[in-house]
């Protein structure tokens, strides 16, 4: 299979894991997931993963705890799921690692891009948890600086819709979706499916964004191959 992308950062929400539990993490949804993951694996591409918390709690609205204590609560669910997916991609397998931004010596080797691009060069997923390691930074805001870490040549964002649109497709049945989009067309627009730090730092660095719905039609594949899938977010000129 010919790919358009050699290394990709693919960001997972915690909640896609969860499937129709709403919680917790689903068995049959991260199986699902994890086999699209194996089979851009197996065609060479080299894939680093950050998977927010969400499934569990999101730290920064954490009823009774400070938004400090939140985050940090939140990035200790994000290693929790980082975690199942290398199990569940090494019963596939699939060779698998778990860095971390927080020290968990028994989750995990502390993340340096320099370990991080070691262990993608052996083919080895690297599945990279705690977000930034810091509080009142989103985990888009960690894929994005990751992506931006281990050179990746593209940062992947699943999503639970089909890329990114002008107002909510569940509240406006007119909402119509762009196929592409600028960094600076988005952050003007106020659009919600990425954070304003992680828009920003993308446009900065000149990463391409793909928004697209992970499950079905082989989408997170067609999306290496440089289909047209869910909506390309790239610097405008």
């Amino acid at each position: 299979m010919a790919t358009t992308y050699k290394r990709v950062l693919l960001k997972l929400s915690g909640e896609v894991l969860a499937g129709t539990k709403g919680s917790g993490i689903d068995p049959e949804v991260t199986r699902r997931i994890v086999s699209e993951i194996a089979e851009v694996v197996k065609s060479g591409v080299e894939v680093g993963i950050v998977v927010g918390g969400g499934n569990f709690i999101r730290g920064a609205t954490a009823e009774g705890v400070s938004r400090v204590a939140g985050d940090t609560m939140g990035m200790l669910a994000t290693v929790i799921n980082s975690l199942a997916i290398k199990s569940f991609l090494n019963s596939a397998g699939i060779a698998a690692d778990v860095l971390t931004a927080v020290h968990i010596d028994r989750a995990g080797e502390l993340f340096t891009a320099e370990r991080a691009c070691e262990l993608l060069a052996q083919k080895h997923v690297v599945i990279i948890g705690g977000g930034t390691g810091n509080p009142f930074f989103t985990t888009d805001t960690a894929a994005a600086l990751r992506c931006a870490e281990i050179g990746a040549d593209v940062l992947l964002k699943a999503t639970k819709v089909d890329g990114i649109y002008d107002s909510d497709p569940v509240k406006n049945p007119s909402a119509r979706r762009f196929e592409s989009i600028t960094h600076e067309d988005a952050l003007s627009r106020g659009l919600k499916v990425m954070d304003a730090t992680a828009f920003s730092f993308c446009l900065e660095q000149n990463i391409p964004i793909i928004v697209f719905k992970l499950l079905g039609d082989n989408n997170f594949r067609n999306c290496v191959n440089g289909e047209t899938v869910g909506t390309l977010v790239k610097t405008g000129g």
